[in-house]
């Protein structure tokens, strides 16, 4: 089959005194923002072109078809096909969820919770079946749910597009009937005030911006605004303390933010400044009893610090010392109850949970406050540790889940008054896991400037590391955004059979602390590419595989990443796999419009603006950036109603890698019926990661162990 060849049309865009061609600007839908909530108003020209994108790519992959249900089958295999979630309790009532056997989305449940006991055998009372909701569209998602205090209403928010446009519906809990009228063009963080009587919301308007807040009686009626945005590159989001007492909004970017209180006592009062933004600073509130813990970076503190302030007081000048900065180690978030505060920081890329009593003093008062804390660590090479809070206010059960590459993740709660420790969950493998089969290992591959860039390796004991078992790497690096040493039973398809998979914990991310973010952003961008590539050399060097067999993944800003180092090393890889990939990236940054646009301008720069940013953009972005060199096969893989990376960036890729480079092939597959997240359901999600682990496996194939020249014959 001849691979399509989407007709150019010549557009030339001058900005900032340079000049750009964009052949394939023709792509984009003008009517954009309609589409995105309404697929349907495709314009029928760029329907087709990815029609026929999609009918050459399931034609190249069509062998491998037989083996990607194989894949399928064994990663549904390894989830439970009816799994409850750990009760978490509330009042009179313990509230879990449910995946009926074989079901793809949740039941959302309720069951009265006696004294000294669970209540399991009290009737259970259905709050939301999701999974008989989906049924009725191609695509269905919910952001949150919420109950009221009063236990009387439960909120969610649903998505029927993969447009992340979310309606908010609420449901009386006596009758199952609506409870009130359904709030359209809401992003999917919403709040219901502590008394029962409030719902605050976010509006997302024509361009997704979620840009001013609302709030409504739960039971329906006229809306008020409570906040209008002005900063167009400002995200807004809702919270309450998990005492009660205080509504919280949160304004801000990646790098600066700013909180907005309203007392939960009364909750139509206007919202205060907590206190002022300054930029380039963030902070965050934990309401503790009579103050504030602020997890902030303020006063250069890189890795973050824990202060505190009076709840009556907490702008900057009433900040004292609780957790200092301590470079190294790096403060993720707080939890708090009534007599115990706990927070989590990552060292050496490992998580600890931290948790002092609610009499421990600050470091203002001389007191070391670590050293007064019990610690929750663990003592693999590589795990993750995440905090989920305590139970209720006034108990002091606090909730954290432990897993690591070789270990499903464990649910404990761990009562902080009588030391107990209680094992709630271990998550199921149903065909079967023996951890004793797998090992990983943490390595530090050294960048040409010195710095150290973690790598974690999952691999069976029994492959050998003498360069003959396939990789695959993956790879993000943006946003600070870490990439834990968590458990994921899909990846296990490929270790058996004798990969090794392995992460590389690149600048961008925040693995090694915020500077490692800082180090990988903006002006230092090109070190996440680099890094990457200097983590597959340094894999190669140990003889966990070959040059030419390796096969690259990544999605979103790690999209950018495959993009970028399949043009900075195309020798280096057997097969590039590229999720909802941004890499047209120059051209997006100077869409205002886009809905990411100005609140992505301190990630990369603004190139509308800054001749710097224009020129480094410039000599970075994958779609810029195609040389008439040979490629590995490249699959991009994007939604029709994504938001985020809209689907004309990975079509206009594919396009133009055929009409520059050569070997590939290079594959589009465009979901008609998803957004940034892919497919819904909890099943028929992993047909896309059954989609790339085949797409590996047939790259593999072209390259084999023998040779390491590509296949660059015709599919």
């Amino acid at each position: 089959m001849i691979p399509p060849s989407p007709r150019r049309v010549p557009h030339t865009i001058t900005q900032l005194d340079r000049v750009r061609q964009d052949d394939y600007a023709w792509m984009k839908d003008e009517n954009w923002q309609k589409v995105l909530r309404d697929p349907s108003l495709l314009r029928t020209d760029i329907a087709e072109a990815l029609r026929e994108e999609n009918a050459y790519t399931e034609h190249c992959l069509a062998p491998m078809a037989p083996e990607r249900e194989t894949l399928l089958r064994e990663m549904i295999g390894r989830i439970p096909p009816a799994e409850d979630s750990v009760p978490w309790p509330d009042g009179d009532w313990l509230y879990f969820s449910r995946f009926a056997k074989d079901a793809q989305h949740p039941v959302y449940l309720r069951r009265p919770r006696r004294s000294g006991g669970e209540g399991q055998d009290e009737a259970e009372q259905v709050l939301l079946d999701v999974d008989a909701l989906a049924k009725a569209h191609a695509y269905f998602a919910l952001a949150a749910t919420r109950h009221s205090d009063d236990h009387r209403v439960f909120v969610y928010a649903a998505d029927t597009q993969g447009s992340e446009v979310y309606r908010l519906h609420s449901i009386d809990l006596e009758t199952g009937k609506p409870f009130a009228p359904v709030v359209e063009s809401a992003s999917g963080s919403f709040v219901i005030s502590p008394d029962s009587a409030w719902l605050f919301w976010i509006y997302r308007d024509d361009h997704g911006r979620p840009s001013r807040v609302y709030r409504r009686p739960l039971a329906g009626g006229e809306d008020v605004l409570v906040f209008d945005e002005p900063d167009p590159g400002f995200f807004l989001s809702l919270a309450v303390s998990a005492s009660r007492q205080w509504i919280l909004i949160e304004r801000g970017d990646h790098d600066t933010n700013e909180t907005l209180l309203i007392p939960a006592s009364d909750p139509t009062r206007m919202p205060e400044i907590a206190s002022p933004m300054v930029r380039g600073e963030r902070y965050t509130l934990t309401h503790w009893n009579d103050r504030f813990i602020i997890l902030t970076n303020t006063g250069n503190a890189v890795d973050f610090a824990l202060m505190q302030a009076p709840d009556t007081a907490p702008s900057r000048e009433n900040w004292r010392d609780f957790v200092p900065h301590h470079p190294g180690r790096y403060l993720l978030g707080a939890t708090a109850s009534r007599d115990y505060l706990a927070w989590s920081e990552r060292v050496d890329g490992n998580i600890e949970i931290h948790v002092v009593k609610a009499d421990a003093g600050g470091n203002d008062t001389g007191k070391d406050i670590r050293s007064q804390a019990r610690t929750i660590g663990m003592q693999e090479a590589a795990f993750d540790l995440t905090l989920l809070g305590f139970l209720e206010y006034d108990d002091a059960v606090l909730r954290y889940i432990y897993e690591s590459p070789t270990t499903p993740a464990h649910w404990y709660d761990l009562d902080m008054r009588s030391g107990e420790q209680v094992l709630q969950k271990i998550r199921e493998v149903p065909s079967g896991h023996d951890p004793a089969l797998y090992e990983t290992h943490r390595l530090f591959a050294v960048a040409d400037d010195g710095a150290e860039v973690p790598i974690t390796v999952l691999k069976r004991r029994d492959t050998p590391i003498d360069g003959t078992a396939p990789i695959l790497l993956y790879g993000y690096g943006s946003y600070g955004i870490s990439m834990e040493s968590g458990f994921s039973t899909s990846v296990f398809s490929l270790v058996d059979r004798g990969w090794v998979y392995a992460v590389a914990h690149i600048r961008g991310g925040s693995e090694k602390g915020w500077n490692w973010f800082l180090q990988g952003r903006g002006k230092h961008k090109p070190n996440s590419f680099t890094d990457f590539v200097t983590c597959a050399r340094d894999l190669v060097s140990r003889g966990y595989g070959k040059e030419g067999r390796i096969v690259a993944h990544g999605g979103s800003a790690g999209g950018l990443l495959m993009g970028a180092v399949a043009n900075l090393a195309p020798a280096l890889f057997a097969g590039i796999a590229a999720q909802v990939p941004f890499v047209d990236v120059l051209n997006t940054m100077s869409d205002d419009t886009l809905p990411l646009t100005p609140p992505e301008w301190p990630e990369w720069g603004n190139p509308l603006e800054d001749r710097d940013a224009y020129d480094l953009i410039a000599s970075y972005s994958p779609y810029d950036n195609i040389r008439p060199v040979a490629y590995p096969p490249v699959l991009a893989m994007g939604g029709l109603s994504d938001p985020r990376v809209t689907y004309w960036e990975p079509a206009k890729w594919i396009a133009k890698l055929r009409e520059v480079a050569s070997g590939g092939p290079f594959l589009c597959r465009i979901n008609m019926d998803a957004g940034h997240g892919g497919s819904s359901g909890r099943f028929k999600r992993l047909e896309e990661v059954a989609y790339v682990q085949a797409f590996a496996l047939w790259a593999m194939a072209r390259r084999p162990l023998t040779d390491g020249a590509p296949d660059t014959s015709a599919p």
